[in-house]
């Protein structure tokens, strides 16, 4: 059965491929009170975790599309209450704020968030006043298998009720690019900027699709703190 936000932590599992933003999603995870782990071993998830307690799975990109479909199968068999998060990059704080996103309290919700694109901007339209925040990340480098990143947050105070907007700074660049607006307890993320293609490209297209290096191993415990 899944956990609710008002009682107990929810159990998230990040399947992806890179150690280091493995290591440093369950880190932030584990900070924001969740219980936490990680895994680049994918044909052991159903093996190495019990899914059957789970209730968020975030995939990485560079985890292949057969791949996530067996494991959706397989999860969904034992557990059909488990909500999967497709990560839109590999950048720690951008997939841990997917998770408050998959996991915020919808009833808490007092307004209306929309990213336009044309002007850059966040328009916030408040029914109360709430406490904002808004964060950019966006990828610096894009060499496999450790992408790098950098962040800035762009907002962060109270906004009375009614219509606000929020441009981003130019220094979030056009490409690899990404936003969260966290108001009360509800957080939405948006892309800025796409990822480049040659990025994308990167992905493998099968389970035994080798054409990135190889990585060291990476399986968490949650008890192991």
């Amino acid at each position: 059965m899944n956990r609710s936000p008002k009682n107990m932590a929810e159990r998230v599992l990040v399947v992806g491929r890179s150690p280091s933003v493995l290591l440093a999603t369950v880190d932030l995870l584990r900070a924001r009170g969740h219980s936490a782990d990680a895994t680049n071993q994918f044909d052991h998830v159903l093996e190495d975790y019990d899914v059957t307690d789970l209730d968020v799975l975030v995939f990485g990109g560079m985890v292949p599309a057969e791949t996530k479909q067996r494991l959706r199968e397989g999860i969904l068999e034992r557990n059909p209450h488990v909500t999967f998060v497709q990560g839109l990059a590999g950048i720690p704080g951008l997939l841990a704020a997917q998770v408050r996103a998959a996991t915020s309290d919808g009833a808490s919700d007092g307004g209306e968030v929309v990213y336009d694109a044309a002007q850059r901007s966040l328009r916030l339209t408040l029914d109360d006043s709430a406490p904002v925040t808004v964060e950019a990340w966006w990828g610096t480098s894009f060499v496999p298998p450790e992408p790098k990143s950098a962040s800035m947050y762009v907002f962060d105070d109270r906004l009375d009720a009614g219509t606000h907007i929020i441009p981003l700074p130019d220094q979030v660049p056009p490409e690899a690019s990404f936003a969260g607006v966290t108001v009360d307890s509800v957080t939405r993320v948006f892309t800025v900027g796409p990822m480049p293609a040659a990025v994308t490209r990167l992905a493998p297209t099968s389970a035994t699709d080798d054409r990135l290096p190889q990585v060291a191993r990476v399986a968490t415990n949650s008890d192991d703190r």
